[in-house]
């Protein structure tokens, strides 16, 4: 395999294949999936910080990571998939769904766990952290391609037709 080969987020779960513009597993839009073959590295790069940036956003309002060597040489031990692309955040989820309802020592991993955390499984959180994730790729996704709009006029118009105003 070669050394500079930027991986798939996919992790098995499509969604695209029954309609969905946003994949519930792996939150890539339905033309990145089709197209990641024929993708640059740098194409591909730019999926990834896209997916990065909203997956540390929602984690970071569950869990601040105080040792994130600790985290990935823990995710390790326990033979735990994780994606390298992604910060250390990005790993959560991983760990999160890996505990499903088994409660675990976050500080163990590297974590420390924010108060939402306090009355959730692993398995609670990591279907909190993937539907917020999802919510927020789908946002991203109906802004960037499904009501694109180029100027602040086609913008008031809209608006206004929606409201039945025009």
């Amino acid at each position: 395999m070669a050394a500079n080969r930027i991986h798939t987020p996919c992790i098995g779960v499509c969604s695209t294949v029954f309609g969905d513009t946003v994949c519930r597993g792996c939150r890539r839009f339905s033309h990145e999936v089709v197209h990641w073959n024929g993708y640059t590295n740098e194409q591909k790069s730019i999926v990834w910080r896209r997916l990065d940036v909203l997956l540390c956003q929602v984690v970071d309002n569950y869990f601040l990571v105080t040792d994130a060597k600790r985290l990935a040489a823990e995710l390790d031990f326990q033979n735990l998939r994780y994606q390298t692309q992604l910060s250390p955040q990005g790993w959560v989820p991983e760990l999160l769904k890996a505990a499903g309802s088994k409660l675990i020592s976050y500080e163990h991993f590297g974590l420390r766990a924010l108060p939402p955390t306090d009355t959730m499984t692993p398995r609670q959180l990591y279907d909190q952290i993937s539907a917020e994730c999802h919510a927020l790729s789908q946002a991203h996704y109906d802004r960037a391609y499904a009501r694109p709009v180029t100027l602040v006029a086609e913008l008031t118009e809209q608006a206004a037709r929606e409201k039945g105003l025009i």
